[in-house]
């Protein structure tokens, strides 16, 4: 599994919708539809509408990957933190019932407040 806490592996950009099929396709259940999905070097998220995955690219080659499913049912409390002059990334903050803290970090152009919406709307 990601080692969460470790918040420079997320410094997350936003890819295509396709990118994201491309990467956990074959792991969605029927009727679910992926809403969004990031990419950091070489590691994913990707935003579904009933959960998280995260995708862990493993090793030298990148052959080995660790696939984290994260449901939005086990969303005990989150946070949105906005970008800044000096701190460009946005961040997002999620307490998992069984797991603890994931800190996720975005740069770019995401719509942060959004996303804390849309999270908002799945867990309360």
């Amino acid at each position: 599994m990601i080692d969460f806490q470790n918040g420079s592996v997320f410094k997350l950009k936003p890819v295509t919708l396709e990118e994201g099929i491309a990467a956990v396709g074959l792991l969605l259940v029927d009727g679910e539809n992926i809403t969004a999905a990031f990419r950091g070097n070489r590691d994913m998220i990707v935003f579904t509408d009933k959960r998280i995955i995260a995708v862990n690219v493993q090793g030298l080659t990148g052959k080995k990957i660790d696939y984290s499913s994260l449901p939005f049912a086990k969303i005990q409390a989150f946070s949105v933190e906005t970008a800044g002059s000096f701190d460009r990334d946005a961040e997002l903050e999620l307490w998992f019932s069984g797991l603890g803290k994931v800190k996720l970090e975005f740069s770019g152009s995401v719509d942060i407040r959004q996303m804390g919406r849309d999270i908002a709307n799945k867990v309360l």
